[in-house]
């Protein structure tokens, strides 16, 4: 089975390893060139530039009266897709905002004992743009994606949510992205995809209003892109590729282990799925299941890749030493399939999400438990978030103060004023000293 064997022991093993994982996110400077000559068009030409590019790339006989979704495709949508398939939608939907409306934060103000009022106003952003990818060809859409990206949004108060997401070769959008945009409440919906949906987002055209916050996944190009807006509109995350570390005992089902790390595996040859294990015989038997499960699987060829340059079963001699190991790592995903989990969870430092025993595999988190699937990759989980009502939210300093105040620190602060050179700063404060 082609996936590596690595022995970890401590520290001193980590360089050489976390520089083989640090490869995965090598940046390609041809895609830089070519998504700000995109960004740019679209800024200058408008939906112009976004009807040359789907015609180009998605559907060849697109127009600009296709741009926008209209409510008649949006409610024969729900016509296309089964109801049972509905009521899953429904139900997921339910769980994601009922986990996002615990992360709701409060504006607050106090009050000192002379006067002086201090506080943090918490305001949701005016407007959202979300991408959603297609997938093969328009009929993958990710629609578990567009759920973790509105329902944060929603939650947090944002009043205008516009849906973005590449067309079919038709010019239609899939059924799914429409009936799960309905369930959402979302009723401006758009038909582009890549680099030039992204600029559209982030400048606005002449059918497209422009957006404070965008947010959602997308390939190459469209990571890209959103890197370049940064500080011209706020991101959600710059998301590397997808990963899973499994921490297991030997009581493990090679079968489940195998299938968990596949999981990962089968979304992109770049996907990272680590074993880390203190037992001998735990990954020989789940390299035979990798093989063995992958020839089964449709998107198998794009598994086995991801396992043969990026997969890894990692020995390590005990569990606190594996422990070590996936604090270093920091991952996307985290699973500890060993007895007891919770007696250990406090030592775990770094991961975007932690899935907790034998019976919680990642995909529970990505599509329906509740809480957030877009998360922090490739070690940035060291410092960073999950996506959350926060990151649609914007705080505000509130700061009251009176002659009292002024009187009796202005001197101070006109001190650490001059002490930096900034003089008129000084005489700021100054000015509305109490005259004696």
């Amino acid at each position: 089975m082609p996936c590596r064997d690595i022995n970890y022991s401590g520290q001193q093993d980590w360089p050489e390893i976390w520089k083989w994982l640090q490869q995965r996110v090598n940046p390609d400077s041809k895609v830089d060139s070519i998504v700000k000559d995109i960004l740019s068009k679209v800024k200058s030409e408008g939906d112009q530039a976004l009807v040359d590019y789907t015609k180009q790339f998605d559907c060849p006989d697109f127009t600009h009266s296709m741009l926008g979704v209209g409510v008649d495709q949006r409610r024969l949508a729900y016509a296309e897709i089964e109801s049972q398939d509905l009521e899953i939608i429904e139900e997921a939907i339910r769980n994601i905002r009922d986990f996002h409306r615990r992360q709701v934060e409060e504006s607050w103000w106090t009050t000192g004992e002379d006067g002086t009022i201090l506080g943090q106003l918490v305001r949701p952003v005016d407007r959202v743009g979300l991408y959603v990818p297609g997938g093969q060809g328009g009929e993958t859409p990710l629609i578990s994606s567009m759920i973790m990206n509105a329902v944060p949004a929603q939650v947090a108060g944002v009043k205008e949510i516009a849906v973005i997401s590449p067309p079919r070769k038709d010019g239609t959008l899939n059924p799914y992205i429409l009936a799960t945009a309905q369930e959402l409440g979302i009723t401006e919906i758009y038909a582009s995809g890549s680099a030039w949906a992204i600029g559209a987002l982030a400048y606005g055209t002449e059918t497209i209003a422009p957006c404070d916050v965008i947010a959602g996944p997308g390939n190459i190009f469209v990571a890209t892109a959103k890197g370049q807006l940064v500080g011209e509109v706020g991101i959600d995350m710059i998301a590397g590729p997808s990963e899973v570390a499994i921490l297991a005992d030997g009581d493990s089902d090679p079968a489940w282990i195998a299938a968990d790390l596949l999981s990962q595996a089968e979304h992109d040859p770049l996907a990272s799925s680590v074993l880390v294990t203190w037992d001998d015989e735990l990954g020989v038997k789940v390299k035979y299941e990798l093989k063995k499960q992958a020839d089964l699987l449709p998107r198998g060829e794009i598994a086995l890749k991801s396992l043969e340059d990026w997969g890894a079963i990692v020995k390590v001699p005990d569990l606190g030493t594996g422990i070590d190991f996936v604090n270093r790592m920091a991952p996307e995903h985290l699973e500890l399939a060993y007895e007891d989990p919770w007696a250990t969870l406090g030592q775990i430092k770094h991961a975007g999400a932690i899935f907790m025993g034998h019976f919680t595999p990642e995909p529970v988190g990505d599509y329906f438990a509740g809480p957030n699937h877009v998360l922090p990759t490739v070690g940035t989980a060291r410092f960073s978030s999950a996506l959350s009502v926060e990151t649609f939210t914007k705080k505000t300093s509130l700061i009251y103060t009176d002659q009292n105040y002024i009187d009796r620190h202005g001197g101070k602060i006109a001190r650490l004023a001059r002490l930096e050179g900034l003089e008129a700063h000084a005489r700021s404060v100054e000015t509305r000293l109490k005259k004696s």
